[in-house]
């Protein structure tokens, strides 16, 4: 195992590296500088208080000397400080990321809570009246953009009926309230957030589901587990389901980025100050340190997560397994 983890290691490096190095390059070449917003639009800035600003940040440096003063710090665990207000990036990143993980945990719980059981039961019975149903609600979910919904339900759940709130993760009198009561008023503002974060997901899910229990089912081991007399349920859920969530696995492990940085629309429209509000605010502003940042920590999520996924398709099918002993 540890040969094996080392392997990966010396494997992923070098993509790793070559990932920072095409983000450095093209966040370089998109239009504007993180000096524009002081600068650009104050007529009693001067060209020399520009390049000074510009020698402050260290961007009238060549762009591989840029880039070697940033992966020094990297090295050294440190992000350097954002362009902004002159914070370290990883303060900023750990002050935004409780609630970004909230959010999205709570959303893929969501997720698998509905999409597993449907697409089982989806494929118990293909074609039939159920699986044409989900299918139709489904694709409707998938092809409605969720910033789209995330406005109709803020219209009318929050704006016509009263029900839920629409905007922040807390309320204006938040500070007065006790331990339970502010958990509470956190999770309901919180309900439309993670609703609309795991709305088109359910859909996409549930199909992969579907499809890969359908081929399960079909398996000689399945017939054999039903012509022994096993029951339906136990076909389902424990010969069945098993080898139907591979697919699910590799999804799971695929998404592992999103539990920081995949929810920048419901963050946006909600105004939740998470990480994907932090990337998209980072983005417009140039803000080129905590841009980077986030970009290598997404890189080193994805490949965590196709390593989990790998460890997972192990668990999941023993002939993984024994394959790769051979």
């Amino acid at each position: 195992m540890t040969r094996y983890l080392l392997q990966q290691v010396l494997h992923r490096g070098p993509v790793l590296l070559l990932i920072t190095v095409i983000s450095f390059g093209i966040m370089h070449l998109a239009p504007g500088k993180p000096t524009d917003a002081a600068t650009q639009f104050n007529p009693k800035v001067s060209l020399e208080a520009r390049q000074r600003m510009e020698q402050l940040y260290g961007l009238d440096q060549p762009l591989p000397r840029q880039y070697a003063h940033w992966m020094g710090r990297l090295v050294r665990f440190d992000f350097g400080r954002s362009f902004l207000d002159d914070r370290p990036v990883t303060e900023k990143i750990l002050e935004r990321l409780p609630i970004t993980l909230t959010i999205n945990l709570w959303s893929l719980l969501l997720i698998l809570g509905i999409a597993i059981p449907l697409g089982v039961l989806s494929a118990v019975r293909p074609n039939g009246l159920f699986d044409r149903l989900t299918t139709v609600l489904v694709f409707i979910g998938y092809s409605a953009p969720s910033f789209w919904v995330a406005l109709l339900c803020m219209a009318w759940f929050g704006v016509t009926l009263h029900w839920l709130p629409i905007s922040g993760i807390h309320s204006l009198d938040y500070e007065s309230f006790g331990m339970i009561h502010r958990w509470l008023d956190t999770g309901w503002h919180l309900i439309l957030p993670v609703g609309i974060a795991a709305f088109t997901s359910v859909a996409g899910m549930s199909r992969y589901m579907r499809s890969s229990m359908v081929d399960v089912l079909r398996q000689d081991y399945i017939r054999t587990a039903r012509a022994k007399g096993v029951s339906e349920r136990r076909v389902l859920f424990h010969h069945g389901l098993r080898n139907g969530l591979l697919p699910v696995i590799t999804i799971l492990g695929l998404s592992l980025p999103d539990l920081i940085g995949g929810s920048v629309i419901a963050e946006t429209i909600f105004s939740i100050p998470g990480m994907g509000r932090l990337f998209y605010e980072a983005v417009m502003a140039r803000d080129y340190p905590v841009v980077m940042a986030l970009v290598t920590i997404g890189a080193v999520l994805t490949m965590i997560g196709n390593f989990l996924a790998d460890a997972g398709y192990a668990v999941a099918d023993p002939r993984i397994r024994v394959e790769s002993r051979a």
